[in-house]
């Protein structure tokens, strides 16, 4: 048995009780969580799971109602195209862990016949799910004592036994700690109560811990740290990249969209045309060699700015009016290119950054409609044309 194990096996009869029982009062009624006495339904986990992946609660909870009205099971899931479930995913981020809930969805249905595994490694097999979402749907979906680890539990975990190591380098001595306090009976509430403990109780911050049902085992709050830990290494600055977007819009209204490669960030997502992202460079070297089309393009005030994991986006954007025979440009790869109207970018499949960058072209655009409406000259009727489409 090593020190890690021998430190916290002590606490594992102690620490089970109490948070259960506080679970069996406190638990929060989440759309994916199977009420007390019914059993969970592998797929609203394992679906749940996936969208709550660097994101919140309050952001999933809306969207993930929406795919189980739009997809009821996995195999209606299967079933689905995948520029709908991206575009059901719009907004939500990190869009690989779209196109692996769709691959993983079929998987399931090629290979286990509807029906999710109950075991962590043969759920690992499966695309999109690794260590931490095997662990979670073992655990959450069969009662299998499994131990996943996410902020919340790693937070309470750390505290508990007062860990000073700092993040990232401590995670394995918590998860060690974490899985020596799985019980054997009910594991899957032990573990949605660990998380629980840290969404509510045991928060990053102010840590209400005259509430906490662990209090008395906490070494944390004994010492006094329970709210400075756990500790975090410095993150290192991210990178600037910078680039220019091109805002095409068609005399009926229509917007020039690309589909990105699948494959990379924002895979399968649609975007505007734009030059490649790099570093220490202007956003507008090179920015005519890479226009979609041969059009009057004019750049816009300010810059689209948008924040990713590993670093900063900075945009230039340029907008043209065209005419709807307008031919595009190689620069534009034409064959992943296509006019979107209006009206119909609410549901196509854009990232965040590609909202942001429209929404900053339709502004000046109002703003023009209203300058123009203030002024006591008429417009020429073209731009008047162009102005309304």
């Amino acid at each position: 048995m090593t020190q890690i194990e021998e430190t916290a096996t002590a606490e594992q009869a102690h620490i089970a009780g109490p948070l259960l029982e506080w679970y069996d009062r406190e638990r929060r009624h989440l759309p994916w969580r199977a009420p007390q006495g019914v059993a969970p339904d592998p797929y609203h986990v394992w679906l749940s799971e996936i969208m709550l992946q660097q994101t919140t609660v309050k952001a999933v909870t809306p969207r993930y109602a929406g795919f189980l009205r739009r997809w009821p099971t996995v195999a209606a899931l299967a079933g689905a195209e995948l520029g709908d479930v991206l575009a059901a995913w719009a907004g939500l981020g990190y869009y690989a862990r779209a196109r692996n809930l769709h691959a993983c969805a079929r998987a399931v249905v090629e290979r286990h016949g509807d029906k999710f595994p109950a075991n962590e490694s043969e759920l690992r097999k499966l695309p999109g799910v690794g260590d931490y979402t095997a662990a979670a749907i073992a655990a959450i979906a069969f009662d299998v004592a499994a131990t996943p680890v996410d902020g919340n539990v790693e937070r309470v975990v750390a505290r508990l036994f007062a860990v000073t190591n700092p993040l990232p380098q401590a995670k394995g001595d918590i998860k060690a700690l974490a899985a020596t306090l799985t019980p054997s009976k009910r594991p899957g509430d032990f573990v949605q109560a660990m998380m629980d403990l840290g969404a509510t109780i045991c928060t990053p911050r102010r840590p209400a811990c005259g509430l906490c049902p662990l209090r008395s085992f906490c070494r944390a709050y004994a010492q006094g740290l329970a709210e400075a830990l756990p500790y975090r290494a410095g993150k290192e600055e991210r990178a600037v990249r910078r680039g220019v977007a091109y805002v095409a819009i068609r005399d009926d209204g229509a917007v020039l969209l690309r589909e990105r490669p699948l494959k990379g960030l924002l895979g399968g997502m649609l975007e505007v045309p734009a030059t490649p992202w790099a570093e220490g460079v202007s956003n507008s070297a090179n920015a005519w060699a890479h226009a979609p089309v041969e059009a009057e393009w004019g750049i816009l005030t300010g810059r689209v700015e948008h924040t990713f994991t590993h670093f900063h986006l900075e945009l230039d954007v340029y907008r043209a009016d065209v005419d709807g025979d307008v031919m595009l440009n190689e620069a534009a790869t034409p064959e992943r290119c296509r006019w979107v109207a209006r009206r119909d970018l609410a549901t196509a499949a854009l990232p965040s950054v590609t909202h942001k960058i429209l929404a900053h072209a339709f502004a000046t655009d109002e703003r023009r409609r209203r300058a123009n409406a203030s002024s006591p000259i008429a417009a020429a009727p073209r731009r008047a044309k162009r102005r309304s489409a």
